[in-house]
């Protein structure tokens, strides 16, 4: 599976929970809560549009790309799991201690952007 794939499945998944946050959560959270998750899908859609771009980039460049390059979409993934993921956990189980954890999926997010930076500086 390429980049533009992975995605575009982060998309439809960030589409879909988007929707649960707004038509199924919206009785059972509290207002806070429910920022917190659309603050989640957010980023969650806002990555996976970078995931895409990237994964252009790469495809665009073929063999003609730079290590940080190829680093990138896996920065926004593991930021995506870590991010989204915790902030998703944390309103559906409760765990609050599961946002300690969302700050490492934004340094990895701002990583992400940083070497996209870097990558097409050096081009």
């Amino acid at each position: 599976m390429n980049w533009m794939s992975a995605g575009a499945l982060f998309a439809l998944v960030g589409v879909a929970l988007g929707a649960f946050g707004a038509h199924s959560l919206r009785t059972r959270v509290t207002p806070r809560d429910l920022e917190i998750f659309e603050v989640a899908v957010r980023y969650q859609l806002y990555h996976a549009l970078a995931i895409i771009v990237t994964g252009l980039i790469l495809w665009w460049r073929g063999l003609d790309v730079s290590r940080l390059l190829t680093l990138t979409p896996w920065l926004f993934t593991a930021g995506i799991v870590l991010f989204s993921g915790s902030l998703y956990l944390l309103v559906i189980t409760g765990k609050r201690w599961l946002g300690a954890v969302t700050p490492i999926g934004g340094v990895l997010f701002l990583a992400g952007w940083l070497l996209l930076a870097l990558a097409l500086w050096q081009k």
